[in-house]
């Protein structure tokens, strides 16, 4: 185990120890640790609020990009699907994760895997219905405007 995925795992110690979730990651660019964060679930009203995403936006900001291709992610956990998403928006190069999705269900955090079992079905057939609701007649229409514009 490097000295990434060692401070991933002590995040994610005093996290627990402090009444939250254990997930902890440092966002590293080249050989340097440029960011980290832990689950903030149990200090904010925000479900995004994962280790990886909190990790990514402070370098983002810092960096004033949305480019992360020149970062690789530690995590303490296998990214959730939502956080293994933005991952690829933002580009990431490659991650590096501890307990696997099967260990956190283990460990009593099984949304996880749920998500991803359910991701595997067709949309009809997924716990969360999405139903489109196409543009009215006449209603102006983002994507083309947003085409245009490019």
């Amino acid at each position: 185990m490097n000295e990434f995925m060692s401070r991933a795992v002590e995040l994610a110690v005093d996290n627990v120890k402090q009444g939250g979730q254990p997930f902890g990651a440092v966002l590293v660019k080249g050989n340097v640790a440029v960011s980290e964060g832990v689950n903030e679930l149990h200090l904010e009203y925000d479900i995004s609020g994962h280790a990886e995403l909190l990790a990514m936006r402070k370098a983002q900001k810092d960096y004033q990009t949305n480019d992360l291709s020149e970062f690789s992610m530690y995590a303490s956990g296998e990214p959730c699907p939502m956080c293994l998403t933005a991952m690829y928006f933002a580009g990431l190069k490659e991650v590096y994760y501890c307990a696997t999705i099967e260990e956190t269900a283990e460990a009593g955090l099984g949304k996880s895997r749920e998500i991803y079992e359910d991701l595997r079905k067709v949309k009809q057939e997924r716990k969360l219905q999405m139903v489109r609701m196409p543009l009215q007649e006449g209603q102006p229409n983002p994507m083309k405007i947003w085409g245009e514009r490019n």
